[in-house]
């Protein structure tokens, strides 16, 4: 018989998170109760000194702003995402701490694990981050054991790498308080499925499943070591294959160069650091493998048709909401 207790949810959500992340995480508890026929989950969405909550979208999510109002719950989610620098203030993190100890479990996602891991609650704990971020992440907090799984339960801690994890994560905990068939109900109704927290977050492009696993091992291989690329030889015979095989592998199934395809992953992630970080620019060259910023430089203009620099000044003056203002 499935409890009829009601568990209390509280959801800090704080300036630039996600609204898809949002939706995957409430919208899973009111979908239980739906299919469950009572109020077996209550929630409220709090913001510290905020009324209304900005998204990345540009939408306003109202809340209360006072994180005190969290005090007892089953459950805290911490939902954060872009700017985590600005948005993890000295306030905010003290708060977090003094509210911890009233509650039975706590969550975060995307960036939120970033606060959580400033206010020590992830201090001997497995957890994870956006991919993008996991770099990062593990060099800030050492006492973190940090895996790029999709979402990881350790103890009371729960962390999830983004919106679809975090929906997975949801899911999990409804669950395991419900059982496996509400589970199923709750993922039903998105036309979805549940994943195993285990999975990599990032794709590698095999989601249709007609490509061959070889080059998925040899992308994921590429992934790993974008700091200190490895010779493209290397990385085929890591795989089973020959350079030449693996070369034309490549072409066939993604029309690029397994060394184009690798100099790809590398600018790109120099560019999303460029765009999300304030880390200089020889930081940048040799978190991508690059030997010298001016290579990285060169390199970066090339592909994008612009420096290294202009980038990053065009995305300081980019909102990215999409907001028609009349």
């Amino acid at each position: 018989m499935p409890s009829l207790d009601v568990k209390k949810v509280a959801f800090l959500v704080l300036p630039q998170a996600s609204l898809l992340s949002v939706a995957s995480t409430i919208d899973p508890l009111r979908c239980a109760n739906r299919h469950l026929g009572h109020d077996a989950y209550q929630w409220l969405v709090i913001s510290p000194g905020l009324t209304e909550v900005p998204l990345t979208c540009g939408l306003t999510l109202p809340c209360r702003p006072s994180l005190s109002a969290a005090a007892g719950a089953d459950l805290l989610v911490i939902n954060a995402g872009f700017r985590v620098d600005q948005v993890a203030t000295a306030p905010l993190i003290q708060a977090v701490m003094q509210v911890a100890p009233s509650i039975r479990t706590i969550a975060a996602l995307d960036s939120g694990a970033w606060i959580m891991a400033k206010a020590r609650l992830l201090d001997g704990h497995r957890a994870t981050t956006h991919w993008e971020d996991l770099e990062d992440f593990a060099a800030s907090f050492p006492e973190v054991e940090v895996v790029p799984d999709r979402f990881v339960i350790s103890g009371s801690r729960w962390t999830a790498g983004g919106a679809a994890p975090a929906f997975d994560m949801m899911t999990r905990i409804i669950r395991d308080r419900h059982g496996p068939k509400i589970a199923l109900e709750v993922a039903g109704s998105f036309i979805t499925r549940s994943l195993d927290p285990g999975l990599p977050q990032r794709a590698t492009g095999d989601a249709e499943g007609n490509r061959d696993p070889r080059v998925t091992a040899a992308i994921r291989a590429m992934e790993e070591t974008l700091e200190t690329p490895r010779k493209l030889a290397e990385i085929a015979a890591g795989v089973g294959l020959t350079a030449r095989r693996l070369e034309g592998l490549f072409r066939a199934g993604l029309g690029l160069s397994p060394g184009s395809f690798y100099l790809e992953l590398r600018l790109q992630a120099a560019r999303r650091m460029l765009a999300d970080t304030r880390h200089p620019m020889a930081m940048i060259a040799l978190r991508t493998g690059f030997s010298s910023a001016a290579t990285f430089s060169r390199a970066f203009r090339q592909r994008f048709d612009e420096s290294p620099s202009g980038f990053r000044r065009r995305c300081a003056g980019f909102s990215g909401n999409g907001i028609l203002r009349s």
